[in-house]
């Protein structure tokens, strides 16, 4: 028993002076993203498809509410066949909007397979550009400070965001982000005489 209480003494002894020693930063993912173009337009792509595919959604949903208050302001008029076969109609209209509302954002739908398809490559490039800083820094552990992990005190010089856009080959200045092909602003000419 002592020669056990010995071994879990040394293991946490020389764990201690192991753990002092990694070295840990973050990132705010979010803020790197928002400030890369590809993915601003692939948002803006995605969003632009995703007001398309819900005013379609829409579009259908108000097909089977115009049928609902057709059918209830002649529903004393119709027979009974006519009246199984209007709520059949109705009921129709509401599952084709149901399973047009799956098919576009449903959990395998379109818009999914859009966010992969456009968001990925760009996803995996920060990703890379994450571990280039890591790697070139020593860093055992980069947090996300934009994920569920709760930040309470964060030092900023352990924020390496400002290296990822370097490595991504962005810059951020007055005028906002600034791509590494884009024209850098000349000043303008100083005045001499007339």
């Amino acid at each position: 028993m002592t020669r056990f209480l010995s071994l879990t003494v040394l293991a946490v002894a020389l764990a201690v002076p192991a753990a002092a020693q990694q070295k840990l930063a973050f990132v705010d993912s979010e803020r790197i993203l928002a400030l890369m173009p590809e993915y601003r337009t692939a948002q803006q792509d995605i969003d632009r498809l995703a007001g398309q595919w819900q005013a379609e959604v829409d579009a259908v949903g108000r097909e089977a509410e115009t049928l609902q208050a057709d059918y209830a302001a002649r529903e004393l008029l119709y027979t009974a066949e006519e009246r199984t076969r209007g709520l059949a109609d109705i009921a129709a209209r509401r599952q084709a909007a149901d399973a047009l509302r799956r098919r576009y954002f449903g959990p395998e739908g379109e818009l999914f397979r859009e966010q992969q398809s456009r968001l990925r490559p760009v996803q995996e490039r920060l990703l890379v550009a994450i571990e280039t800083v890591a790697t070139d820094g020593e860093y055992d552990f980069i947090f996300d400070r934009s994920g569920e992990y709760v930040f309470l005190y964060a030092r900023a010089r352990n924020d390496l965001t400002d290296r990822v856009l370097d490595a991504l080959g962005l810059t951020v200045g007055p005028g906002g982000v600034r791509a590494p092909d884009a024209p850098q602003p000349q000043p303008p000419p100083t005045g001499g005489g007339l």
